[in-house]
């Protein structure tokens, strides 16, 4: 079978036309409306509104970022739809009904009641209407149509990959090692504390993967663990955590003193590595208390913290061993995208070259960013496709008003419509879930 070309388009788009797919196979068929006048006459209405503001969604949803009406106007457009969602199904439910019924040889005299919505042709007026008012304010909201991209050419599954070619942090690995190795002991504890941290998307979650995958680092210690903290910091469930990967059991205790003190004894004597990543509290009281158990491990152990705040890394270690994370260099950041998009520099054209430079250099030297923009081109050639990238309006955007770098909503921007339905989806997980 052929494979279907993709486009970008609205987190709604292929939710309408799945419902305009279903209308129009229910309008087809006599036997389905049988008996239901309502519906024949509201149907067509229906489906009127759904042709006509199908193609102002993708404007509308570059607008919502930065205009609050037009962001309104599609969370009741959603609503509205999932109503006549739902009419649809009655219809396509009692139609399937209705044929059981009237099968050859089938006896049962029993009947399912119509559902509401179908009795009432004034519930029908009320979605068929709430929908041509919504349609009607599209022109007032200065919605415009416009066309496809067309999306063809990448393959949706490949912005999601993470490559394992790691660009531009050669020295930032080779600065953490030395201080990983660095067996000088603190006067108050053998064991030290070592943050890198710098802004979301930068790379320090791979840069402390880079190092905890060394090997050399691996015949130092006596044992390693890596443990993801995240925003939720919970000093019994934390500590529970790492006494489990650490001793290799499984444990169900919840009282804080019997889970430091079967720590301690895991630690003790030992030479080790807790690599905690994606660290956001800055309490210095609940630090000490969950740091007493690590201080009783051999001379020349390392936790090793990854965070975005500065503050954070004040509370736990002292200046000098407070590592900050800088941006890559545009050079690297070309050599990032370069990789990410499947493309060589020396089979580029000086345009097609200028334009993605100009691409990365928007960036600015944020590699979470230029990989999501190098997995949106990946397999790409096309100069037009790449300007559109380059002169999107939401390069403009400021970061208070969408929350996000203006890099990572233009890769979400031209996701797929049926992607954006599975990237909702993900998003009602909390951060870090871990699927069984």
């Amino acid at each position: 079978m052929a494979a279907k070309n993709l486009y970008g388009g609205a987190y709604l788009s292929s939710f309408v036309e799945a419902i305009l797919d279903n209308l129009s196979k229910i309008l087809e068929d006599d036997s389905v409306l049988y008996g239901i006048h309502s519906a024949k006459k509201f149907l067509p209405r229906l489906e009127e509104c759904l042709i006509e503001v199908a193609p102002v969604l993708d404007d509308a949803e570059l607008k919502q970022f930065t205009d609050k009406k037009v962001k309104r106007w599609l969370v009741d457009l959603q609503d509205a739809l999932y109503l006549a969602d739902d009419l649809l199904d009655e219809l396509s439910t009692k139609a399937a009904i209705d044929a059981t019924q009237k099968a050859p040889g089938n006896s049962s005299s029993w009947s399912r009641p119509v559902d509401s919505i179908l009795e009432d042709s004034g519930e029908m007026e009320y979605i068929v209407g709430k929908l041509e008012s919504l349609v009607g304010r599209k022109t007032l909201l200065r919605l415009k149509e416009t066309a496809k991209v067309d999306m063809s050419w990448r393959t949706p599954s490949t912005s999601l990959v993470v490559s394992s070619d790691i660009v531009g942090r050669d020295k930032d690995k080779e600065k953490i090692i030395k201080l990983l190795f660095d067996d000088t002991c603190d006067a108050e504890s053998p064991v030290t504390v070592i943050p890198i941290w710098g802004m979301g998307g930068i790379g320090k979650t791979t840069l402390a993967q880079l190092v905890y995958r060394d090997a050399e680092l691996v015949e130092k210690f006596d044992s390693r663990t890596w443990v993801c903290v995240a925003e939720n910091f919970d000093p019994v469930g934390l500590t529970r955590t790492i006494l489990e990967k650490i001793a290799s059991i499984s444990c169900d205790r919840d009282d804080f003193d019997s889970l430091q003190t079967h720590l301690k004894e895991a630690l003790t004597g030992k030479t080790f590595l807790v690599v905690l990543d994606d660290v956001w509290e800055d309490q210095k009281d609940m630090w000490d208390d969950l740091l007493k158990p690590f201080r009783h491990g051999s001379c020349g152990s390392k936790i090793l913290l990854t965070t975005r705040g500065e503050n954070v890394a004040s509370v736990v270690a002292t200046t000098k061993l407070q590592y900050q994370l800088s941006l890559l260099s545009e050079e690297d950041c070309w050599l990032v995208f370069l990789k990410r998009a499947q493309l060589s520099a020396d089979s580029m054209n000086p345009t097609l070259e200028k334009v993605g430079k100009d691409i990365v250099k928007k960036c600015g030297g944020l590699p979470l960013a230029v990989q999501a923009l190098g997995g949106l081109l990946r397999g790409n050639s096309n100069v037009t496709h790449w300007n559109q990238i380059l002169k999107s309006e939401i390069w403009e955007f400021s970061h208070d008003k969408i929350k996000v770098v203006p890099a990572l909503t233009i890769s979400y921007y031209y996701l797929p419509s049926c992607l954006k339905k599975c990237f909702v989806y993900c998003s009602l997980y909390p951060k870090d879930y871990e699927f069984s």
